[in-house]
Formats: C-alpha cells, structure tokens, sequence
C-alpha cells in the first residue's frame, strides 16, 4: 500500500467517525425502517469510498455523504424489494423531497427530538397509530380493522395526528 493510499484510508477513517452518528439519523429520517438504518448507511460509506477520487475536499463532506444516502434510499423505492426496508413509501418520498428541498441544511436532532417528546405527548390510541403506520409499517385498511374505524376514519385521523405533531414540534424548536 502507498504511503498516499494509506493517509487517503486515514482520513477517510477519521471522516467515518465524525460523521456516522448524524448520517445515521439522517437516513433515519427518510423514513428507513430503523432495522435497515446501519446497511444503508454502510452503502452510503462504501459508495463514499468508492468515489473518494470525486470527492473535492473543500466542499462539506456530510452534506456529500447525506446526497448519496438519498440517491440509495431513492434506488430502494425503485427496488421490487422496497417495502422490507422503506417504512411507508409515501412518506419517504415527501421525506426525500423535503431533504432535497433542504439538502444545505444540517440534520436538526432538537427536531428530531422534539417530535419524540410530542409523540410521547399524544393519546394512546393516537400514538399506537402512529406507531402502526409508521414504525411498523401497516396500511390505513389493516388499520382500520385493528382500531374497529373506517379506513377513511384512518386516514382523516392521522392527517390530523400529522398537524398536530408538526405544530407541536414547530412550537418546541421555536421555544428553544
């Protein structure tokens, strides 16, 4: 190995370090079932590696890292296979659109946070179906069934859970 090959591997070492941590939730947020949030973001290093040579060290490697985590998760959604690793497609699309819209923007944990203590905030039916739909991935129809509503009911209620989550969070991130 060169002495060039190897303080090229040094570095990329020490961006791996750095920048794992808020790869991984930024890929979380993209709606990628947390089950499959390590491999994605392992792709996204491997790729990373792999065209190293592109890369132009002056410009901001994480927002580098987070435009090829959303080209793979974009390559799931076409995947016949989507469905094991993509919570909600959906979602994630408007996900993926939102981070397009905001790529220059850092991944906000006080976001991420925030809409983890209003989503302990909310009833418990409300947050059971939240987790249904979203964690664990169910449609509006099997939701329906397992809550004895509507699928229309389903959907109308979860619109409504989805705005009072976001002026929820909205108001959170403002106070602090």
């Amino acid at each position: 190995m060169t002495e060039a090959r190897a303080a090229r591997d040094e570095l990329f070492a020490d961006l791996v370090k750095e920048h794992q941590v808020s790869l991984r939730v930024f890929v979380r947020s993209l709606g990628v079932e947390s089950g499959w949030v390590d491999d994605l973001a392992q792709d996204t290093f491997v790729v990373a590696y792999r065209e190293m040579d592109s890369y132009d060290p002056d410009l901001d490697f994480g927002k580098w890292l987070r435009g090829i985590a959303r080209n793979l998760v974009r390559n799931e959604l076409r995947k016949q296979g989507r469905h094991r690793r993509i919570l909600h497609e959906s979602l994630s699309q408007h996900l993926l659109d939102l981070a397009e819209n905001e790529k220059d923007r850092e991944v906000d944990v006080t976001q991420l946070s925030a809409l983890r203590d209003c989503v302990e905030q909310l009833s418990g039916k409300s947050r059971e179906l939240v987790r249904s739909r979203y964690f664990e991935g169910w449609d509006a129809t099997i939701l329906a069934d397992k809550f004895e509503m509507k699928a229309a009911t389903v959907r109308q209620t979860l619109l409504r859970i989805r705005r009072q989550l976001y002026q929820c969070v909205n108001q959170r991130v403002k106070g602090v």
